[in-house]
């Protein structure tokens, strides 16, 4: 554990340590800031990543002194060998692209070209495993020309060398002897400058990981091998991330898509931190209404948080084709006459991910409160074909404010293509968390226990006073296909016995009480009159 810590402690300096190195070139705050940061972090974690790998298969080079140059004095058919011989997820570096190497050459002429070179290589040569794509096939470029950031250019070579010099001074590969738990920490320290809810039209979308926990815990109750997980609008992966760790990353395969290119940045990055490099080629970059990458392939959990409400009318026609017909069976938002920006396109992401299940297929969305309840439109309709169908293994309705970053009330909708129909957990967790403030927001956070309560109640189908019922299908179809826990939770009247002689008491005392009150009453009533009698006109 102290050892956990510390190497978290060091993790975070060296990134504070890049933001500082930012700073002092006049790119703090800078929009290129979010691109240097992680992809210099990214650099880092591929070189020290392959390090380790290379020492692991060939011990003697872990002996060498200077480890870049052992590398260097294999002959090519050694050093061919050897890269044949690493995990598919394992980075191909030559001598030339490591940090030790760079290290030791900083003080040539056009060092920043060097460097910048070097990241271009080690880019073209990983690309089959580390590039996103876009739904067109083209690959992105793992780097950029770093610093070409600094207008100066006389700046360059000596921007260069300070990053290179923070990076020198740590390593990852102790980190590596045994799996850690604290790359999730870790990724969000990095991104949180960076993955702000901004307001713009594809604004990035951050789930509280407690919402994550509960989600992975509910659909994931036991071992799993062999699955295939998928987000349609991913973003940095917080859901992704959860799963898979519920799952086992060795059990499962993510596959991806979202409109964002620094969403899908982040998630390459967040796949990498977290043992999961073998999935990056399956993150696309692409709108998942409009223009589905993964439309003919099926999946065993789906999780989801998408966006509430978008315009989206620029490619409202594109939906409206045969071949999207039986996907949105429940129909298209209309283009309203103004507030564009409030469709309702997570209408669309459900029909998807209903689409995309396969035949024993399990989903988590976080949905709008409101969809749970309406009673008409898209809402019901597809509310009706779930029950329909059978898939609705339950609700849980969220407290208030659990997302920081809106208003809306949320619940999380769990679908299973194997629910049992007569025993559907319907769960009202409002009333729980505590309000804590970030910022200028205040937001709810649900403790721990109140998380495992959630949990523990929903798999094991328990109805709980004022938090779950347990509904069968005939019960829905009665109260117009409401998902919502509070219109079938049971008015409790107490009783109280006693005995006779107390009833005539209590009654004596009712009587007595009425009767004074009536006293008061015409008394009052005859004071009025008295002084009506006494008003004249003047």
């Amino acid at each position: 554990m102290t050892q956990d810590i510390n190497f978290m402690t060091k993790t975070k300096a060296l990134i504070d340590n890049l933001k500082s190195v930012c700073a002092n070139y006049g790119l703090g705050n800078d929009g290129n800031e979010f691109k240097i940061i992680t992809q210099v972090f990214l650099y880092k974690f591929l070189n020290d990543k392959f390090r380790y790998a290379v020492k692991q298969e060939m011990p003697a080079i872990s002996e060498a002194e200077n480890f870049s140059e052992a590398l260097r004095n294999l002959s090519d058919e050694d050093y061919s060998f050897l890269v044949a011989s690493l995990d598919p997820n394992i980075p191909r570096l030559r001598p030339q692209h490591l940090i030790s190497h760079l290290f030791t050459i900083q003080n040539d002429p056009d060092f920043g070209k060097t460097f910048d070179d070097t990241l271009r290589q080690v880019s073209v040569e990983n690309a089959e495993v580390f590039s996103v794509k876009s739904f067109t096939g083209a690959k992105d470029s793992l780097f950029d020309d770093l610093t070409q950031f600094i207008s100066d250019s006389s700046q360059r070579d000596a921007f260069a060398k300070a990053l290179v010099n923070k990076l020198f001074e740590f390593s990852f590969e102790e980190m590596f002897e045994q799996k850690y738990d604290f790359f999730a920490t870790i990724f969000e320290y990095l991104i949180k400058d960076y993955n702000t809810d901004s307001g713009g039209k594809y604004a990035e979308y951050y789930t509280p990981h407690a919402v994550a926990r509960i989600m992975a815990q509910i659909m994931v109750p036991g071992p799993v091998k062999g699955a295939k997980v998928y987000d349609p609008s991913a973003g940095s992966g917080t859901l992704l991330m959860s799963i898979a760790h519920e799952i086992g990353e060795e059990n499962c395969t993510i596959y991806s898509e979202d409109i964002s290119q620094k969403s899908s940045n982040m998630l390459r990055l967040n796949l990498v931190l977290n043992n999961l490099t073998h999935s990056i080629p399956n993150i696309i970059k692409t709108n998942t209404i409009a223009q589905p990458n993964y439309l003919d392939k099926e999946f065993d959990y789906i999780v989801s948080n998408p966006p509430f409400k978008l315009d989206f009318s620029d490619f409202h026609a594109d939906l409206d084709k045969d071949a999207f017909k039986k996907r949105f069976f429940a129909g298209i938002p209309n283009i309203p006459k103004s507030k564009k920006e409030s469709m309702a396109i997570y209408l669309l992401f459900i029909q998807h991910i209903m689409y995309s299940l396969n035949d024993t297929g399990k989903a988590a969305i976080v949905v709008p409160t409101g969809f749970i309840t309406a009673q008409s439109g898209i809402e019901k309709k597809i509310r009706e074909r779930i029950i329909t169908n059978g898939w609705l293994r339950g609700v849980v309705s969220m407290p208030s404010n659990i997302f920081a970053s809106t208003g809306t009330n949320v619940s999380v909708l769990f679908l299973d293509k194997k629910a049992d129909s007569d025993q559907m957990v319907l769960m009202d967790a409002s009333k729980l968390g505590e309000t804590v403030k970030e910022g200028k927001n205040q937001r709810t956070v649900l403790t721990p226990v109140e998380e495992n309560l959630i949990i523990d109640t929903f798999n094991a189908i328990q109805a709980v006073r004022d938090l779950s019922v347990v509904v069968s299908r005939a019960q829905v179809i009665e109260k117009n296909y409401s998902f919502s826990a509070g219109q079938y939770f049971e008015v409790k009247i107490e009783y109280v016995d006693i005995t006779a002689e107390e009833f005539a008491e209590k009654m004596d005392g009712f009587q007595n009480r009425l009767q004074s009150l009536f006293a008061e009453g015409n008394a009052l009533d005859q004071e009025i009159q008295e002084q009506l009698k006494g008003l004249r006109y003047e």
